[in-house]
């Protein structure tokens, strides 16, 4: 099966969107700071990736307060859990085509 650049979705073609979207897919769901520690990114570029993911849908915000605190945790939405599987089906099929 032949790969065109349209099966990769450019959402992910950003190294740090593909993180994020990693780290969402692979967990129920992830607060702000503890992605930023993970991902070890400031609160401006990862709020802008952030925005960015959110803006195509491919991820949900839940805000909240623990005791005074506000807490911001991320979702993976169904939307984005299936383009992140397009896209890394399309990634598997590139390796593929490569190795015949």
């Amino acid at each position: 099966m032949k790969i065109s650049l349209e099966q990769f979705d450019k959402a992910f073609e950003n190294r740090i969107r593909l993180q994020i979207m990693s780290v969402l897919v692979a967990n129920e769901s992830y607060d702000f700071n503890s992605l930023k520690d993970l991902l070890d990114l400031t609160d401006g570029n990862l709020a802008s990736h952030l925005k960015a993911l959110e803006k195509e849908e491919y991820i949900q915000v839940q805000k909240s307060f623990i005791g005074r605190k506000p807490n911001t945790r991320y979702l993976a939405s169904e939307k984005g859990r299936a383009a992140f599987r397009l896209h890394l089906l399309a990634l598997e099929n590139l390796i593929k085509q490569q190795k015949l």
